[in-house]
């Protein structure tokens, strides 16, 4: 093993799991639609990808700012932007099947991730979650890991919408090392795909950095580059010195 690492943390989207491209959209457009034109407010499917795409600007502003936008204003967004005046019912009905578009969702575990997760575990390796939740909420991405058997891996985590702030912030780094015993950040390694927000928010908080490339390569520039670059998470164990 690495000398001195006690934990490694890792990212949630295209690090431990991801979508088929668009399917979590897809699913939210699908139930809106069938639910607006049920009430009689049928929706030209064009301008409901349109007012699906602000919202989305709108989170990816908001992201990028650090400044929280979760699921129930983007709902309320898109509803404003349709200019329909629904029903009470409907609104609930249409803000409960935004926010829980992910729970019956097709997420899969990245290729090698729960053998890695095996291998650090054995190995004595504490081991946490570092999240960017998105329009999904981290009680339904913790769920779809219990699904796929691996929840009980992770020592501690967190999530955007627990935390109250995004990565690179390092409170939410913090949050997790604390989570998991207090570990220093300089015993810790970070797991994810995006530069701006996990490779530079680890390096920040003066952790190793990983960047996780078999789902997403981030070529963005100048963002800083990672410790160590690993395309599939059986090179994860080498990259940080543990013996398999």
């Amino acid at each position: 093993m690495r000398s001195g690492l006690q934990a490694v943390t890792f990212d949630y989207w295209n690090t431990l799991v991801y979508e088929d491209r668009g399917h979590l959209r897809g699913r939210r457009l699908q139930a809106w639609a069938g639910i607006l034109e049920e009430a009689g407010f049928p929706v030209e499917r064009e301008l409901l990808d349109a007012v699906f795409d602000a919202s989305w600007e709108k989170y990816l502003e908001a992201w990028t700012a650090n400044q929280q936008y979760r699921a129930v204003q983007a709902a309320e967004d898109i509803l404003e932007a349709l200019g329909f005046d629904v029903p009470a019912g409907v609104r609930e009905t249409l803000m409960e099947a935004f926010g829980r578009a992910g729970d019956k969702a097709e997420l899969h575990l990245t290729d090698g991730v729960a053998r890695c997760l095996r291998i650090l575990k054995d190995a004595g390796l504490r081991l946490g979650i570092v999240c960017d939740v998105g329009m999904t909420s981290s009680s339904t991405l913790k769920a779809h890991l219990d699904r796929h058997g691996v929840l009980d891996l992770f020592d501690a985590w967190a999530f955007s919408d627990e935390v109250g702030v995004y990565k690179p912030a390092p409170e939410i780094f913090a949050h997790v090392l604390t989570g998991m015993g207090g570990v220093a950040a300089d015993r810790a390694a970070h797991v994810g795909d995006l530069r701006r927000t996990d490779v530079a928010g680890a390096q920040a908080m003066g952790m190793t950095s990983v960047r996780y490339t078999g789902v997403f390569d981030d070529e963005t520039q100048p963002e800083p580059e990672a410790d160590h670059v690993v395309s599939h998470h059986d090179a994860l164990p080498d990259a940080l010195g543990i013996s398999v």
